[in-house]
C-alpha cells in the first residue's frame, strides 16, 4: 500500500486558543507542534511564571490533505497559512531545527523579521549542527536565527563567535 505523504503546515488559531487547538488536534491523533516559552508576568500584587506560545496565533501540523481538512474543522482553528492562494508547506528541516533549539531551552527572542545575512552552522556547544542566519553582532556575540520563513518569524539566540562557521548556500 502506498504511504500517504504528510507535510508541515502552519495554521492560524483564534486569539489565545493555541493550547485548546493543540488539545483538539491531539484528540484526533494528528501530529502537531506548539512551541512554548515560559515567561514571568508581573501583576500589581504578584509575579507568576506563565507558559505561552512562542508564535502567538499559530500552531503547526504534519498532515496530508484529508487530515488538514479535519483539523480545519476543529473549533479554535481559523485557516491554513497560504501563499499565492495555496496552503504553504514548511520544510521538515525548519521544524526540526526549531524543535532542537527549543528542547535545549535557551533564552530565546522572537523577531518579527530577520535581516538577510550569512547562512551559518553551529559547530560546537548545545546547538551544534543547527543552521540559521546571522542577524547582528553585539559585544562579540552573534544572533543566530532559526527561521520559519512562511511566518516571517525567527527564534534568536546569542552564541559566541567561535561556535559558528559560515556555510555556502
Amino acid at each position: 500500500m502506498k504511504e500517504i505523504k504528510r507535510y508541515w503546515y502552519a495554521l492560524y488559531t483564534k486569539p489565545k486558543h493555541e493550547f485548546k487547538a493543540a488539545d483538539r488536534i491531539r484528540s484526533i491523533d494528528i501530529e502537531y507542534y506548539l512551541p512554548t516559552i515560559t515567561t514571568v508576568k508581573q501583576w500589581s500584587d504578584r509575579k507568576k511564571k506563565v507558559t505561552e506560545p512562542l508564535f502567538k496565533g499559530y500552531i503547526f501540523v504534519k498532515a496530508n490533505e484529508t487530515e488538514r481538512f479535519l483539523v480545519l474543522a476543529l473549533d479554535g482553528i481559523v485557516n491554513t497559512v497560504c501563499f499565492g492562494g495555496k496552503p504553504s508547506r514548511i520544510p521538515d528541516w525548519e521544524i526540526e531545527n526549531l524543535k532542537r533549539m527549543m528542547e535545549i531551552d535557551p533564552n530565546v527572542i522572537v523577531s518579527e523579521k530577520i535581516p538577510i545575512g550569512s547562512l551559518v552552522k553551529v559547530i560546537e556547544g548545545p546547538f551544534a549542527g543547527i543552521e540559521g542566519n546571522v542577524c547582528e553582532e553585539e559585544n562579540n556575540e552573534r544572533m543566530l536565527g532559526i527561521t520559519v520563513n512562511l511566518l516571517r518569524r525567527s527564534v534568536l539566540v546569542k552564541l559566541p563567535m567561535d561556535n559558528v562557521i559560515e556555510t555556502k548556500n
